[in-house]
């Protein structure tokens, strides 16, 4: 059942992720008439209910007839218990649960829907919204292999995906992949200010800071070569570059600082386990 046009879909949870990953699914070949769309507040989504899409309030809403082949979970880790224990009912056999909240384990899942319940647990990134997101994923035992394909397709419909087999990796990777587009943004921000306080008008320094870092990324992401050959072919022997570059990698640099926000990220990611 890794075809997207005969999937049943429950989706509870549709804001930015859960739209995102709607709108791929739907563009991929999901029939509108074969999702539900659990979301109290559906402001922003009235495309999807134009095309034919079900949205109903919560998931006690969602018909008795509907039996769907995944349930996707797409809302934030704090309101999970109220989401999951409503959606409780429609673990079945033929029925998996994909979860993108960050730090909810499988265990915790099986705990809320039943040991028998066919988890997958996956962390999407907001580039998921233009087809450019990466998704890493991890199933638990009782998925089977048929489900794991579905998943896999639901996830690729909006970026590149990747699966581990350690749970554990998924902390990590919430904090560099899932969080890792806010600190890009935050890059995109740093360097238009300092081009700023170097003189530059804000509004083209800014100009120069999204297409530099935009145009970076997709070199980097098409170029067969290693980040750190392509930072290489930028930098000319005591050239301007090369300046900068003495002070974003001293040992007080960037990375040390990454160091510190990844681990501080993975510690979160953590501590929203339960």
């Amino acid at each position: 059942m890794a075809d997207l046009a005969a999937a049943r879909l429950a989706l509870a949870g549709c804001g930015k992720m859960g739209g995102a990953l709607l709108r791929g699914w739907l563009a991929g070949g999901l029939s509108p008439r074969h999702a539900v769309v659990v979301e109290p507040m559906p402001v922003g989504i009235e495309d999807l209910a134009a095309q034919g899409v079900r949205i109903v309030a919560s998931p006690d809403a969602i018909p008795a007839a509907f039996t769907p082949d995944a349930v996707i979970l797409a809302v934030k880790p704090q309101v999970m218990d109220a989401v999951v224990s409503g959606c409780a009912r429609l673990a079945r056999p033929g029925t998996f649960f994909l979860s993108i909240a960050a730090g909810k384990t499988i265990a915790y899942f099986r705990r809320h829907l039943g040991e028998a319940a066919a988890i997958v647990r996956a962390m999407p990134n907001t580039p998921a919204a233009i087809g450019r997101g990466i998704s890493v994923a991890v199933a638990g035992a009782k998925a089977t292999a048929k489900q794991r394909a579905l998943a896999d397709r639901l996830l690729s419909a909006c970026g590149e995906v990747a699966w581990v087999t350690d749970e554990a990796l998924m902390d990590p990777v919430t904090a560099l992949s899932g969080g890792g587009p806010a600190y890009i943004f935050l890059l995109i921000e740093a360097l238009a200010e300092a081009g700023r306080k170097a003189g530059l008008p804000a509004e083209l320094a800014m100009r120069l800071a999204r297409a530099t870092v935009s145009g970076a990324g997709e070199l980097a992401r098409l170029s067969p070569e290693p980040a750190a050959e392509l930072r290489r072919n930028v930098t000319s022997p005591g050239g301007t570059t090369q300046e900068a570059l003495a002070i974003l990698m001293a040992p007080d640099g960037l990375q040390p600082l990454l160091d510190r926000a990844i681990a501080a990220a993975t510690r979160r990611s953590r501590e929203l386990a339960d």
